[in-house]
């Protein structure tokens, strides 16, 4: 890969910089399946139910998402709903305690490959930002020791504050690519998540690059990848 052509790379993070995808598919797991449990709903929520409905999305789209998967339509409350209360906000607040829970037991590392592209970048001179759909994202990257890495972060918090629509809209990337003052054209957007990779490609970035952790090959190039790793080391300069 030629870094020279690109002076920005727009990293998603869950997934991509810090392993708290799996953090997150359990939370998921654990919430989702207590919920169709309590509903006497026998088909369980599964680990492809995570990538096709709640991957990548804003927490509540996920919810939203994943129910409509199972014919459930709930009322869409609050974001400030309690956790117990049966809506698209509680169950989303809900699933939200649980990460956080894992995340304060288990801490997160980043990936090593990550790492290292990441330090190789700095070198160059390349431009960073994280665009992530997770209003946690400023947690996990201090969890990470990471912060202090990107002098931009539009998380899911962030996207609420100024209106942007989450992936797969290209809104968040765009906003990024613009703050850390660089054209869409000569930026690379980095995801693991099929919605994401639909991000920036339908933002028409410079190069879309699709982090194989378990969304596979096949459907990152089909949502719009124009090239697929599985470890971030291999885009090594």
């Amino acid at each position: 890969m030629d870094w020279n052509s690109y002076d920005a790379a727009l990293f998603d993070l869950d997934g991509v910089l810090t392993p708290t995808a799996e953090v997150h598919m359990r939370a998921w797991d654990e919430m989702f399946n207590a919920y169709l449990a309590s509903k006497g709903i026998e088909e369980p929520y599964t680990d492809q139910d995570y990538f096709d409905h709640v991957d990548g999305r804003p927490r509540y789209d996920g919810v939203r998402a994943f129910l409509a998967s199972r014919g459930i339509e709930l009322p869409e409350g609050d974001p400030s709903d309690s956790p117990d209360e049966e809506t698209v906000s509680g169950l989303g607040n809900r699933k939200n305690d649980a990460f956080n829970a894992v995340l304060a037991r288990d801490g997160v590392e980043a990936y090593a490959g990550s790492l290292r592209l990441l330090d190789a970048l700095a070198e160059r001179g390349t431009k960073m930002a994280v665009v992530s759909s997770s209003k946690n994202a400023p947690a996990v990257l201090e969890a990470a020791g990471i912060a202090d890495r990107f002098p931009v972060v539009v998380s899911g918090a962030v996207a609420a504050e100024l209106g942007l629509a989450g992936k797969p809209s290209p809104e968040t990337f765009l906003h990024a690519a613009s703050e850390l003052g660089v054209t869409k054209e000569r930026a690379v957007v980095l995801e693991d998540a099929t919605s994401g990779v639909k991000a920036g490609r339908d933002g028409d970035f410079g190069l879309v690059v699709g982090v194989d952790r378990g969304a596979g090959a096949e459907g990152l190039t089909a949502a719009g990848a124009d090239v697929v790793v599985r470890d971030l080391e291999e885009l090594l300069p």
